[in-house]
């Protein structure tokens, strides 16, 4: 086996074709968007995932672009402050964690993959098991085979949908939705997330470190209809309708959303399947297994996930089935564990009520004077340190010459 397509050029897809690409394997990855991708959220690295950084040698590359986001300060109506929260609660960070925006390690990924072929602007059609290879048919290139074809193209995937049906049989939504985009740098504090609950609602607006620009971000519960998550312009509308009349800067977040580039609104679901793979067709990251934004999880999960079927199909001596069901078995009570995490942290990001909002803002006021803080904190964070180092990574083969 060495022709192998991945779909998707995200943090999952390139990962994986690093570690394919240094094990000897000739990785092809095909991506929808004309460009990488930028955009998106901040994103936490660690335990396994902080692991495969690191044996990646990007570690400091990395560590340069970390968010230098310091504390959470949660803020009403008029702006004042209502209570603050440090980074080592609000993003449950440890140690040598390390904070990023997605686009920034994406950029990062591929540019380590310069010796990988990328086709940007087209996306799988069809795909036909021919024995021992998948005939790919393109929507814009020609046709081609491949000895093995991994979907690693996030919660909407088209390889998902080809090989194991439609989306709705694997989607599970967790009741919300999440909006993010680029906003004026000027409406953002550098290093602080400001936040503001209300009812059912939450906004968020933060700068990292030396940004140009802010994001924002918009929490809600999903609507009863919703767009298609490709109709930007009925997504923009459902937005500004559902955040219509609330106060502090809404408004002017709102405002700025038509201008943004990089506008991402979408459930906030995870990916729950059977199996990943089915013949010499699997499923990675996103694809297979998101746990969704509300975890914190998922880019480490998926940086996990790469490495690990790398590693299988490397052991697996060319045996594609061998190689994906071994990676199945090692990676199962891992992202089990991190799906866990997400529906524990939405009960606290949208509070149903005021007065829920103003008992979350009184134990947070009160937070720094309890006596046994530090107990309180790790109580708080020690789930996601469980889950995040809930796997034991197999050696790295020696590199194929």
């Amino acid at each position: 086996m060495a022709n192998i397509l991945i779909s998707g050029a995200g943090v999952a897809g390139s990962a994986l074709a690093w570690w394919l690409r240094r094990q000897g394997f000739r990785p092809t990855v095909v991506e929808r968007a004309r460009e990488l991708r930028d955009g998106g959220y901040k994103v936490d690295i660690r335990g396994a995932a902080l692991e495969v950084i690191d044996r990646m040698g990007l570690r400091e590359q990395v560590r340069r672009r970390d968010t230098g986001m310091r504390l959470a300060r949660f803020v009403d109506v008029e702006g004042r402050q209502l209570a603050t929260m440090d980074a080592q609660l609000f993003g449950g960070r440890e140690g040598d964690d390390v904070e990023i925006m997605r686009g920034d390690l994406a950029r990062i990924l591929a540019g380590a993959t310069d010796d990988v072929e990328y086709v940007f602007g087209d996306s799988i059609a069809t795909l036909t098991p021919t024995g021992d290879r998948v005939e790919v048919a393109f929507e814009r290139g020609k046709r081609r085979t491949f000895d093995l074809v991994v979907g690693a193209d996030g919660l909407h995937s088209t390889v998902r949908r080809l090989a194991f049906g439609p989306e709705s049989a694997h989607l599970r939504p967790l009741g919300h939705h999440i909006a993010i985009f680029s906003v004026p740098a000027e409406l953002g504090e550098e290093g602080v997330e400001l936040m503001h609950p209300a009812p059912g609602r939450s906004v968020g607006v933060y700068r990292t470190a030396g940004a140009a620009q802010s994001r924002a971000l918009f929490l809600f519960p999903s609507p009863t209809d919703e767009p298609d998550h490709r109709d930007v312009a009925g997504q923009q509308a459902l937005l500004a309708e559902t955040f219509s009349g609330l106060g502090w800067q809404v408004p002017r977040l709102l405002d700025a959303m038509p201008e943004a580039p990089d506008f991402y609104l979408d459930s906030m679901s995870q990916v729950r399947m059977d199996r990943w793979s089915i013949g010499r067709i699997g499923l990675v990251g996103d694809a297979a297994y998101a746990p969704s934004p509300a975890s914190g999880q998922g880019t480490s999960v998926g940086l996990v996930g790469a490495y690990v079927l790398a590693a299988t199909l490397t052991e697996a001596q060319g045996d594609p089935v061998t190689g994906l069901a071994a990676y199945e078995r090692r990676m199962r009570p891992f992202v089990s564990l991190n799906q866990q995490l997400a529906e524990r942290n939405l009960k606290g990001m949208v509070l149903g009520s005021a007065a829920q909002i103003r008992f979350q803002t009184l134990m947070l006021r009160m937070m720094p004077h309890l006596p046994g803080r530090e107990r309180l904190i790790r109580r708080v964070t020690e789930p996601i340190r469980k889950a995040a180092t809930a796997i034991t990574l197999p050696e790295a083969p020696a590199q194929a010459r």
